[in-house]
């Protein structure tokens, strides 16, 4: 749902319940709230992901905005179900039990498919290396396709330190390529 002229008429039908609006907004945001999720806390993220659409689906109602406010608005909802899971987690710490992998048959061209998997998860897996705040701005704006100025209000910081967090973590990022030999 790249059309931000038709986002108005999808959020009211939405809002009123229709399903195949639902499911526009649904198929638009839920990959890249979940790709976030999946590099905060890969473990989490599936469930986390499902709670900040229930979430959003309860919240709908009272949303005012445009589609990039939408968006805006969903990753801030990703972004507090992250922290409060921390929270959590901080108050009663526990050791997880991995999860079975299930065993999925791709689809389509399985090599293409394949080398797109890696390349995100290696992505993913590097930028899980950033401390919290840089890795939180490059996916936000990255995943999200936030703007600084989102992205400071989601994180509670002004848009110049945004960009010099983005500017640290892309450094960093470039550094940690460059060490292991990876060419763009």
């Amino acid at each position: 749902m790249d059309d931000s002229e038709l986002f108005p008429s999808i959020l009211q039908a939405a809002r009123r319940g229709d399903p195949a609006a639902l499911s526009s907004l649904f198929r638009d945001i839920y990959p890249r709230v979940l790709r976030y999720l999946q590099a905060r806390e890969p473990s989490e993220a599936e469930d986390l992901a499902s709670d900040v659409w229930l979430d959003v689906a309860v919240g709908l109602a009272g949303f005012e905005g445009d589609r990039r406010g939408f968006v805006a608005w969903v990753f801030t909802i990703a972004r507090r179900r992250l922290i409060d899971l921390r929270r959590r987690r901080a108050r009663r710490p526990h050791v997880p039990i991995e999860a079975l992998s299930e065993e999925r048959m791709p689809i389509g061209d399985t090599e293409g498919e394949a080398l797109e998997r890696i390349s995100t998860a290696e992505a993913l897996a590097l930028i899980g290396t950033l401390p919290d705040e840089q890795a939180d701005v490059v996916l936000l704006r990255v995943l999200g396709g936030l703007s600084v100025e989102e992205v400071a209000a989601i994180i509670g910081k002004r848009p110049g330190n945004v960009r010099v967090i983005q500017h640290r973590a892309l450094r960093r990022l470039a550094r940690a390529t460059q060490a292991k030999g990876v060419t763009g």
